[in-house]
């Protein structure tokens, strides 16, 4: 089954696509592994990238895509491939369907975890990083994972803040990116929701971000079981 994940910053993606890529067992991919892969091994295309980025520049749709079309064909895709992160607006989701569509690989579903942006603003400034596992979950604005006062919910250890994650402009500005229905990461979603609904793929599961991880794992496994039995 080959997925496309999307989900704003503190929607719980990156939970769901472990997830997803230990039950489906699929390789989980993120575009940010693809660039320091290329650039560690000195690939042609990791060489064009890491000049862009030594200019500080951002990287080139015409690196980028190749780049993700490589990795989806490398042996274990085979069965199967979770693309996280990207693409991040309109323009990138036209070429890599049409790169896709090249090479004859469907993307066969599309998963949206959907938040309102003050909740995933909140939720990410309330995160608390436990000193001794930081996978223990604590969040000050939610319920069910709240810390006791400033230790860790699980082991009682010291909490800390991750300072990107109070860093407001930073958040705001990468919501920007995602919540942008004009040209956007949602009008990403969209296009690809018009193609479902022209071509019948990818199929479209949505996810309800307000729930718990534990109701939003539930949900997920429920509809991609309705999927794959289609």
């Amino acid at each position: 089954m080959n997925i496309l994940f999307f989900g704003p910053n503190g929607s719980g993606k990156g939970t769901q696509g472990a997830i997803i890529k230990e039950r489906l067992k699929i390789p989980h991919i993120e575009t940010g592994v693809i660039f320091r892969e290329n650039i560690s091994k000195g690939t042609e295309l990791g060489k064009m990238a890491r000049s862009s980025i030594d200019r500080g520049e951002l990287v080139s749709d015409e690196i980028t895509i190749p780049m993700v079309l490589n990795r989806l064909k490398e042996d274990d895709c085979i069965n199967g491939w979770l693309l996280d992160g990207f693409p991040r607006n309109l323009n990138q989701a036209v070429k890599l369907n049409e790169a896709l569509m090249r090479e004859g690989i469907d993307a066969d579903v599309l998963i949206e975890i959907i938040l309102d942006r003050e909740i995933a603003k909140k939720r990410i400034m309330g995160r608390r990083i436990c000193v001794n596992d930081n996978n223990h979950p604590n969040n000050i604005n939610i319920e069910a994972i709240r810390p006791d006062g400033d230790k860790c919910r699980i082991c009682g250890g010291e909490l800390r803040k991750r300072d990107d994650d109070q860093d407001e402009a930073a958040i705001d500005k990468r919501h920007d990116i995602y919540y942008d229905t004009e040209n956007g990461t949602i009008a990403a979603v969209t296009y690809y929701k018009d193609l479902s609904d022209k071509r019948g793929v990818p199929a479209i599961v949505e996810l309800d971000g307000k729930n718990s991880v534990e109701e939003v794992t539930k949900e997920l496994i429920e509809k991609l079981g309705n999927v794959s039995s289609k």
